[in-house]
């Protein structure tokens, strides 16, 4: 995408939380180090193990942050949508990623140095705390997760996993179908399960009614028994 003045705009004001506590030099460098650059549908973004070096925020598509685990499973950390940022506790923590990220969908993505971010965090109290509680929650929603992970049963992770989708990359003009279309196998990633318990699961759903699959396509018929099975797991 080339960095014209329209792109240049459209970018600061999704990155209005930050951009909003810059001082005026420190924007004129953000304009002049960021770069933006397009993704293909499961394309690799950084891999486990790689030194971080940019931050990265989303202007469009969808990117999953995974970590392979023991005999190959995935799980999916985070789904990042729109206007969103990723990719910085690695730095500020002074470690290699310890996940990887990769397009769901084609991507255009824009990074920005983590060492110029380093550099106005540490003269700019405001944008420090910033990241200090992004990272904070972060945190928090991990744990939920994991606490999610570990101890509901598989329609419970499911049916949380169906509305952390609708709850964060939305749903067509219906107000029903989610805007992501998801592999089975990756939903049975993000629920911590095998994908023929993820299939057949989804099978049952549909069965009650609760939801309808359209090839890849979930639509939501019964949104409240969702989240019922969601709370009592």
């Amino acid at each position: 995408m080339k960095k014209d003045s329209q792109n240049i705009n459209e970018i600061l004001n999704g990155l209005n939380n930050i951009v909003s506590l810059l001082t005026n030099e420190q924007i004129e460098e953000l304009k002049a180090n960021l770069a933006v650059q397009k993704y293909k549908k499961s394309e690799s973004i950084y891999k486990e193990g790689d030194v971080p070096e940019m931050m990265f925020y989303l202007l469009s598509g969808k990117v999953k942050v995974y970590k392979d685990g023991v005999g190959g499973r995935t799980q999916i950390m985070q789904a990042i949508k729109p206007n969103d940022m990723f990719g910085y506790r690695a730095y500020f923590s002074n470690q290699n990623y310890i996940t990887a990220a990769s397009a769901f969908e084609n991507s255009t993505i824009v990074t920005i140095p983590m060492a110029l971010v380093e550099k106005w965090t540490e003269k700019n109290v405001k944008l420090a705390n910033f990241f200090m509680r992004n990272m904070a929650a972060e945190l928090g929603t991990a744990q939920e997760h994991i606490v999610s992970l570990t101890q509901k049963h598989i329609r419970g992770r499911l049916a949380e996993a169906i509305l952390f989708l609708r709850d964060n990359f939305g749903v067509e003009e219906d107000g029903m179908t989610l805007s992501i279309n998801m592999s089975r196998e990756d939903i049975a990633n993000l629920s911590n399960m095998t994908t023929s318990n993820a299939i057949r699961t989804l099978s049952t759903f549909a069965a009650e009614e609760i939801i309808k699959l359209e090839g890849r396509r979930i639509v939501i018929c019964n949104a409240e028994k969702l989240k019922r099975i969601s709370k009592i797991g």
